[in-house]
This record gives C-alpha cells, sequence and structure tokens, in this order.
C-alpha cells in the first residue's frame, strides 16, 4: 500500500492541471465548434416525405433516439459511462479509477473515456495516439457538451459506435444481428449488443458466441448494479435464447435505388462524396415506398421457390411524370449489387408493339390481316430466315393485328416488319424511348436487340401517357444543410406519337390480360384494366413482362447473369405473374381506372378471322379500336376470311353471286384448298 498512496495525489494533480488548460483553452476556440461542423449523413426521403435512408460511407441507418429501444440506451450508458448523466464530457472520477487501476495492474484494464470523449474521438479525431491529441479530444469534448443536450449526445454516440458485421451505429446493428429495428431490441438483445463497441473483434456474438455471452452477462449485472434493472429481470435474459443472422447484411432500404443516387452525385458534383456522406443533404426522390415494398414482396415471392441462382428485376414508373416508383435490381443485394434494371438483355416478344405503334401511324389497322404460315426471307450473305411460332409451329390462318398481337404470333411480326422495313420499327422503338443500340433485322420484333428494363417502361410509358413520353428520373430536389436548393428537376415531356395510336395500340394489348391472351392467368385476378405484353428469348432462356395501368407502367425480368443458362419459364410462366402481383399491391387502395378513349376514335366488334365487322353466325369475336374512317364497313358471315380466296372468286361470294354451297360445287379444288378457313359449325343451314 505504501507504493500507492503517493500515486494518487500525483494523478490527481497532473489531471487537474490538464483540465485546467483544456478549460482555459476552450475559451480562445469556443466558436470553433459549432453545429454545422458535425459530421452529418445525407437523409434521403421518398415522395411522400417518408425517410428512405440516410446516406454515408459504412452501413449505416441513423435513427432519433425515441426508435431506440430504452434497454439499449440504458445498457449502453450503464457498460461504458455509468456517470454520463451527472458529468459535464470529462469525468475526473472515472478518470483517476481507471488511471489507478492501470498503474496496479500494470497495463490498460479500465478507460476512463466517456460517451462524449468517444463521440469526439469517432467524429473529429483520427486514430493515432500522442499528448496533443488527447489534449484536442478534451477540448472537442466540451464543446460537444456545451453545444448539445445529453439526449442528443447519447443519440449522435448510438448512431455513430462500430458494432461488428460492418454495422455502424445501433440500427444497422440490431438490423445485422437480429434483424429488426432498434426500438424493438430486448433486454437480453441489448445486452448482448451493447457489450461489443468495446472490442468488436472479440465480442461479435456471429464469430464468439461465448465471449459475447460472458460480456452480455457484464452488462446485465452492471445495469442491475446501477439499479436499472432487478436482478430477477437480469437472470431472465440472460436465459433468453437469441436468434442470431448468420452473415453481414446490408439494410439499407431500396439499396439499388440508393445507389443510383450515389452514382448520380458523385458523377454530377465536384466535391464528390465527401459532401453527401457528412454534408447533411436533403435529398428528395421519386420513390414511393409503399410500392417499393410491394416490389421487393413480389420479385422475392415469384422467385422463391425457383434457382437460387436465377435473378431478376422490377422498375415501375409513372407513366405521366417519368418519376421512378419502385427500382429492385436483383433478388438479394447482400449478394449481388449488379443493378439489372440498368443492364441489357434481350427482351422477347415485349419489343412488338413498337412494330405495331408504327403499323398503325402507318394506315394499316386492327383488323388488318397477315396470314401466319411458312414463309422465306433471303439475307445477303447468309442462310435465309425462316420465322416461326413458339415451339416451331405455324397456324396456317390468318390472324388480324389486334389478335397477332395478344397471342404474340411470330411469323405475322416478322412478316409486318418486312411489310414496314426494319428500320421504320427501330426508328419508332427509338422514337417512344429505347436508346439502346438497335440491329434493324427482320427478327428485330422478337427482341433481338438487348435493351435495359428501365428503357423498356419509359418506352411503354409512351403508350399508357396517349403518345407522350417522358424522361425517367429519380430525384426531385436536394437542398443544402442550410436549406439552399442545389439541384431540382421538374417532369419533361414530348408528344411522340399520335394519341389515337397510343390508344389503339394499348387497346390491342389490353387483350394480352384477356381470356386468349398470353398473359391470361395473371390478368384474371388483377381487378383494374391493364395492357401488357410478356417476352421469352430463345430456347426460354429469359422471360419478361411489361405492362401497365393508366398510373402506373412496370417491367419484370427474370433470367441468370451467366446467359448461358436458361430459365426454363416463359414471360407468361413466371414475369407475368410477379408484375401482377405488384401491380394488385401497389396500387392497393386506388380506384381503378379505365384508360382514356381519345376523340377520333371508334370501337366495333369484328370477326376474328378476317376483320371484318362481325356477322350473324360469327363464334370468334373481338373487340377492336380504329381511327374513325378506317373501321370495316361489310360483315362477316360466318364462313371465315373468304376474302383470301383466289381474286376470281371472292369478290363473286362476297357480291352474293355465289353462295357457299355454291362455291363448293362449282369450285370444288379450290375450296378444298382452302377449307381450313371454313369453319363446319358455323355454316347455316341449307
Amino acid at each position: 500500500m505504501s507504493i500507492k498512496r503517493p500515486v494518487f495525489p500525483v494523478i490527481l494533480s497532473v489531471l487537474l492541471i490538464v483540465l485546467a488548460l483544456v478549460l482555459a483553452g476552450a475559451g480562445c476556440r469556443a466558436r470553433a465548434l459549432v453545429s454545422s461542423e458535425v459530421p452529418e449523413p445525407s437523409r434521403v426521403l421518398d415522395v411522400n416525405g417518408e425517410t428512405i435512408t440516410f446516406i454515408s460511407g459504412e452501413n449505416r441507418i441513423p435513427v432519433p433516439l425515441d426508435q431506440v429501444s430504452e434497454y439499449m440506451q440504458d445498457a449502453i450508458v450503464a457498460i461504458e459511462d455509468a456517470r454520463f448523466f451527472q458529468h459535464r464530457g470529462i469525468d475526473p472520477v472515472s478518470l483517476v479509477r481507471a488511471m489507478f487501476r492501470n498503474i496496479q495492474a500494470g497495463r490498460i484494464v479500465e478507460g476512463g473515456s466517456t460517451i462524449t470523449q468517444q463521440l469526439a474521438k469517432n467524429l473529429y479525431l483520427d486514430p493515432s495516439r500522442s499528448i496533443g491529441r488527447k489534449f484536442e479530444e478534451l477540448f472537442l469534448t466540451i464543446q460537444l457538451e456545451r453545444t448539445y443536450t445529453k439526449s442528443e449526445i447519447l443519440e449522435m454516440y448510438l448512431n455513430e459506435i462500430y458494432f461488428g458485421q460492418g454495422a455502424y451505429g445501433i440500427e444497422a446493428a440490431a438490423r445485422t444481428y437480429f434483424q429488426k429495428p432498434a426500438g424493438e431490441l430486448s433486454l437480453a438483445e441489448s445486452a448482448m449488443l451493447a457489450g461489443v463497441p468495446r472490442a468488436p473483434s472479440i465480442y461479435n456474438p456471429v464469430q464468439d458466441f461465448e465471449s459475447a455471452k460472458a460480456r452480455q452477462g457484464v452488462v446485465l449485472n452492471r445495469m442491475v448494479e446501477l439499479g436499472m434493472i432487478s436482478g430477477e429481470q437480469a437472470r431472465l435474459a440472460e436465459a433468453e435464447p437469441l436468434q442470431l443472422s448468420k452473415k453481414p447484411a446490408i439494410v439499407r432500404k431500396a439499396p439499388y435505388f440508393i445507389d443510383e443516387i450515389v452514382n448520380y452525385y458523385e458523377q454530377n458534383y465536384p466535391d464528390g462524396l465527401e459532401t453527401l456522406y457528412s454534408g447533411g443533404l436533403t435529398i428528395y426522390t421519386t420513390l414511393d415506398l409503399k410500392m417499393q415494398e410491394a416490389a421487393e414482396k413480389a420479385l422475392t415471392r415469384g422467385l422463391a421457390r425457383l434457382n437460387p441462382d436465377l435473378e431478376g428485376a422490377l422498375v415501375a414508373l409513372d407513366p405521366k411524370t417519368g418519376q421512378i416508383k419502385a427500382m429492385v435490381g436483383g433478388r438479394d443485394y447482400n449478394k449481388s449489387q449488379l443493378n439489372r434494371v440498368l443492364t441489357r438483355s434481350q427482351p422477347g416478344s415485349t419489343f412488338k408493339p413498337f412494330l405495331y405503334a408504327a403499323a398503325i401511324d402507318m394506315g394499316y389497322t386492327a383488323g388488318t390481316t397477315i396470314v401466319c404460315e411458312p414463309v422465306s426471307f433471303s439475307q445477303a450473305g447468309r442462310e435465309d430466315y425462316v420465322p416461326e411460332d413458339y415451339q416451331g409451329d405455324y397456324h396456317y390462318r390468318p390472324f388480324t393485328l389486334k389478335e397477332a398481337l395478344y397471342t404474340s404470333d411470330n411469323v405475322v411480326a416478322v412478316r409486318l416488319n418486312a411489310q414496314l422495313g426494319p428500320e421504320v420499327m427501330a426508328s419508332y422503338a427509338k422514337r417512344m424511348g429505347i436508346d439502346s443500340p438497335l440491329r434493324p433485322y427482320l427478327s428485330l420484333p422478337l427482341g433481338t436487340s438487348e435493351v435495359t428494363p428501365l428503357e423498356m417502361v419509359r418506352a411503354f410509358g409512351t403508350l399508357a401517357n396517349r403518345g407522350i413520353k417522358t424522361e425517367p428520373y429519380y430525384i426531385q430536389r436536394i437542398t443544402s444543410r442550410t436549406g439552399q436548393v442545389l439541384e431540382e428537376r421538374r417532369p419533361s415531356l414530348t408528344r411522340v406519337l399520335d394519341e389515337k395510336t397510343a390508344y389503339i395500340v394499348t387497346d390491342m394489348l389490353t387483350a394480352v390480360l384477356k381470356p386468349g391472351g398470353t398473359a391470361a392467368n395473371s390478368g384474371r385476378n388483377l381487378g383494374r384494366p391493364a395492357a401488357g405484353k410478356t417476352g421469352t428469348t430463345e430456347n426460354l432462356r429469359e422471360a419478361w413482362f411489361v405492362g401497365y395501368t393508366p398510373d402506373l407502367v412496370a417491367a419484370v425480368y427474370v433470367g441468370y447473369d451467366d446467359k448461358s443458362r436458361a430459365v426454363g419459364l416463359t414471360g407468361a410462366d413466371v414475369a407475368a405473374p410477379i408484375w401482377a402481383d405488384f401491380i394488385r399491391e401497389a396500387l392497393a387502395g386506388r380506384p381503378p381506372s379505365e384508360f382514356p378513349v381519345p376523340d377520333g376514335v371508334t370501337k366495333v366488334k369484328i370477326c376474328a378471322d378476317d376483320g371484318l365487322l362481325a356477322g350473324e353466325f360469327n363464334t370468334r369475336v373481338i373487340e377492336a379500336a380504329f381511327v374513325q374512317g378506317t373501321e370495316p364497313l361489310f360483315p362477316c358471315y360466318g364462313y371465315g376470311p373468304l376474302y383470301y380466296l383466289p381474286e376470281q372468286v371472292s369478290p363473286l361470294f362476297l357480291e352474293g353471286e355465289l353462295g357457299l354451297f355454291e362455291l363448293e360445287e362449282v369450285l370444288p379444288d379450290i375450296f378444298s384448298e382452302h377449307r381450313h378457313y371454313v369453319r363446319e359449325k358455323e355454316r347455316p343451314s341449307p
């Protein structure tokens, strides 16, 4: 004991001298530390003003103190700074006790830093150790205490400290270790997390559960000593089984969307990421968190029972403004940060609407017919191109353009593209919103050029928005910490398509989700008017669905990152159900609305076989939209497309000079040759 007695007063004297110097110096630099100098992450808001996340250099989600469990608040104070609410930032009692115990042990066994000191070090100082740095720390600590309340300091501390597993701050830690927000932490969970910051490499419960468990007991005992909890509470908490997540996690909401925010800022602001990470910006975005959650759930559910390596993407925007409302770039952000919303892939038959828009603009109608039958196109220096329908089939009959689109007939699409010219279709796709390079081949309507899902929603949005193209955007406004507007964005609108053309193609695409259409199963329980198109690439490698209501357009992509692997499912099988699931939830509570019919458009019922007005004996009748003056004038009598018979025959029949049975008697060879156009059940009684 004779050694220890003289040490204590020496230590105390030195400490008092240091404190006097620090307090004296504080007056000289009191103005150096003000609120604006505290590093503050940028806040990202959704379109409704709800916080999406905070952007900083680490995996961090700052939360207000009232969103942190009181157990957690008490636990961290108990183990890190029991006199936190009594001292003024520097605790002489704790410092002297720590120095005394360290001298006794001959090594550092206890730290004397208060919570405020630790915050000062984390916020302002590098990790080096020196006398000068210690003085700086003490000075900054005093200034923090002068500037902020105890609650504000505790809130900053809990949001700043490192908890291991890549998690900075209590919210990220709670979600990383226990997959719950910090406000829901139990006493047992709080005590375990409170023990981690002192030595994350030792007390990380994922890496060394036994050490973490022992540290949890220390925290609980200290809370009992301080009267924060009872002994019985501590005993129950220590016995509580804990379910730990086994892998580090990025826990931001809408992580792919946030990545695009970061990329945009880095590319457009000269200060790079420093201000974004610590400048306290407020970024007002177009994202709708409700729709984002619906998108994430729909993609997760849709891919749940499929190969875990199979990837997907979903992006949605408001067709009237171009505001991106939801963005899911992949199945699991922690597994892959590749944003497939911005990655090019072949879109399959989802590309066909651009061809049909060009055709309607050039005078074709929904009732124009083209035959699906074997056809060969010569190509310079290459083998002839012979288009086929799904699984190599042919229908051997005419299709109206409307039926060809909603049943996704490939042969009709290629023949139509040949009639218009592939360059025409390519120009319409670009006009409507496709920026990727396009190869103007006859196969273009089958999706043989690569595009991104974002381009597809933009282009389909032109149809949904009555021929007006919008520019997709995701940032509405950026303001500085002081409220200065750094950037503001408004919708950019350009008419690129006649309103009547846009509506007629939309009308054709609504049939995709109705009986007879390729996505009829997905449209059955949708509960609102919608239009869309399935897409499946060659050999079932990738699956797509792009669709829209008057209020929302969305694209779903499903495929492997390794393009040599095949999904093995069609767009109707896997992409369309994901899209429908998303639309139902994203628009829940919003009343259904019809696509508005523009002036100059009329709807008539036509025979699906020949595009003429539906006749008395027709059983295959479809309703189609026409520009007024282009609708069919003559009825079909239910005999099929007899106008396709040789020129010398069909006029005689249509003008009444030959009846069906006279035709069979007079020209049996011709009748036999075209018999597949005549359905027995539609013949009238003699």
